[in-house]
């Protein structure tokens, strides 16, 4: 039976990432019949947005998306993709797994890295609740925040200052955090740690913390701990093989993840999933690199990696395995792989996107 798949194509580097993954995953043998969308800026140009309807109602028909990197301007331009998508679809659960791969290059290549960062996807200051300084709303809320509070002010004017709400919920919480032990225990992993900065933030860190020990107990055959956000960002650096599966909320998820990825090689080789109830995005962490567009230069791996997280998702495990030891054996190889997994970046012997993913094609058909 053929799987129903979404292919958002991105903008940037990503149509030529789309065609990368979707060439190696179709080497698997596992038959997807895939709607094929485009969104981003380049869609944005065409149609006045950068998502259109369609793309939604694709994604919620299958169930099942596989998205290409989309740019999201710093500071100005439209929302970003990304967030809309996860609000939109109730993507509560962010996955990145950060596994160190032989012959990429890294500080801590004899390091036995395997962890996974389960970010909260909803809440937190992601979840978009601000006020524009200048804004008569926000002195409003100023005056508000300090009238409510005897200790806690806010102690610059609404003109000159921007406001962030910080929501975090028992219901959020109990919610990621049992997906992370549970998805723990259905991948054979040992621990769980909580990562929370509840020493300063006790009313948002703080519930989270609490949560999470209260979900811990219903799993005790999984070891469960708890880290300060800032010393788990030293902790990783100096010891990361004593972690396994981390939990956080929305931002330190963001920030952890980025950090995890740098231990195992960049984000040239960091899947990432976005799941809920009724269905699931999976993505690469990096960007859309829009000055690489067109060169055929860019790491395919997180694409493709993300696709192997969507065969497991999808209950195809024997060919997800097999698709991860392909990109594997390319790349502890070392001969078919693209600029940033060479010794030197300016090795001439590297190959481009299309040619790595080739490379990984015909491991596929080896196997």
């Amino acid at each position: 039976m053929a799987h129903e798949v979404t292919l958002i194509t991105g903008d940037g580097v990503g149509p030529e990432l789309a065609q990368a993954a979707k060439k190696c995953i179709d080497a698997t043998g596992v038959e997807i019949n895939w709607d094929i969308q485009e969104a981003g800026v380049d869609v944005m140009e065409r149609l006045g947005t950068p998502l259109p309807e369609g793309v939604l109602e694709s994604i919620r028909r299958t169930r099942c998306a596989l998205k290409a990197p989309i740019t999201t301007p710093v500071g100005t331009g439209f929302r970003s993709i990304n967030v809309y998508l996860r609000q939109e679809l109730g993507l509560f659960a962010c996955v990145r797994p950060c596994k160190l791969y032989p012959g990429v290059r890294t500080f801590f290549r004899d390091v036995p890295i395997d962890l996974v960062v389960v970010r909260e996807n909803t809440e937190d200051l992601y979840a978009g609740v601000e006020f524009e300084r200048g804004k008569p709303e926000t002195a409003e809320l100023i005056e508000t925040i300090n009238r409510l509070s005897t200790d806690r002010k806010v102690k610059t004017a609404g003109e000159e200052t921007g406001v962030s709400i910080k929501p975090i919920s028992v219901s959020g919480t109990r919610r990621i955090v049992r997906f992370a032990f549970e998805y723990a225990r259905q991948h054979g992993r040992k621990k769980v740690t909580a990562v929370h900065k509840a020493n300063i933030m006790k009313y948002s860190d703080g519930l989270f913390l609490h949560v999470a020990r209260e979900v811990a107990e219903e799993f005790p055959d999984i070891q469960f701990e708890d880290r300060i956000v800032d010393n788990m960002c030293m902790q990783l650096v100096q010891k990361p093989e004593l972690y396994d599966v981390l939990v956080l909320p929305n931002l330190y998820g963001d920030i952890v993840s980025d950090l995890a990825a740098g231990l195992v090689g960049g984000l040239g080789v960091a899947p990432g999933a976005n799941i809920g109830q009724d269905g699931a995005v999976f993505e690469a962490t990096h960007g859309s690199a829009p000055k690489y567009k067109g060169l055929n230069k860019v790491n395919p791996t997180a694409l493709i990696l993300s696709g192997m997280l969507m065969l497991r998702y999808l209950g195809e495990q024997e060919a997800a395995d097999r698709l991860e030891q392909a990109v594997a054996a390319v790349i502890a190889e070392g001969k078919e792989v693209t600029y940033d997994l060479k010794p030197h970046r300016d090795d001439p012997t590297a190959v481009g996107t299309q040619e790595m993913a080739d490379a990984i094609c015909r491991k596929l058909q080896q196997g």
